[in-house]
């Protein structure tokens, strides 16, 4: 059986920023044959409800920036993809939540320090750990099945 990790907000989980969920029934009904992982790494590390973040170029790379506090908050998101995928070696997929700065696939905004977008296609910070481990990962809006 495929083993898929997705993010837990798709599967109704009360665990976005604003503590609300982004149910995909359409999405859940194509999975219902495969053992689904959630994993929410903002939920782990912040809790919710919390500030927002975007992802910012520095000269150190590209961190993830609280948009209340300006302080990095990259560190424990990329600490629990690690974790995660530690703890499960053996994912087939990864199934992000579109636009997100932790697990946006292929969709996740990029700024500047001075908050000029400067790509709409970069991968979130949980998203790029599951590709450093080639495992394939997409977008739940772009999900056409297995």
């Amino acid at each position: 059986m495929k083993k898929i990790a997705i993010s837990a907000c798709l599967l109704g989980q009360k665990c976005r920023y604003d503590a609300s969920d982004n149910q995909n029934d359409t999405l859940l009904a194509l999975l219902k044959d495969v053992e689904l992982i959630s994993f929410c790494p903002e939920d782990h590390a912040f809790g919710t409800p919390r500030p927002t973040m975007d992802l910012i170029r520095t000269k150190e790379g590209d961190k993830a920036i609280s948009n209340q506090t300006a302080k990095d908050l990259s560190l424990p998101v990329e600490h629990y993809a690690t974790m995660f995928f530690d703890t499960h070696p053996d994912i087939d997929i990864l199934i992000g939540k579109d636009r997100s700065p932790s697990c946006g696939v292929c969709s996740a905004r990029l700024y500047d320090e001075e908050k000029n977008l400067l790509s709409s296609t970069e991968a979130g910070l949980m998203v790029k750990e599951a590709q450093k481990r080639a495992i394939h990962c997409v977008d739940a809006e772009d999900f056409r099945g297995l």
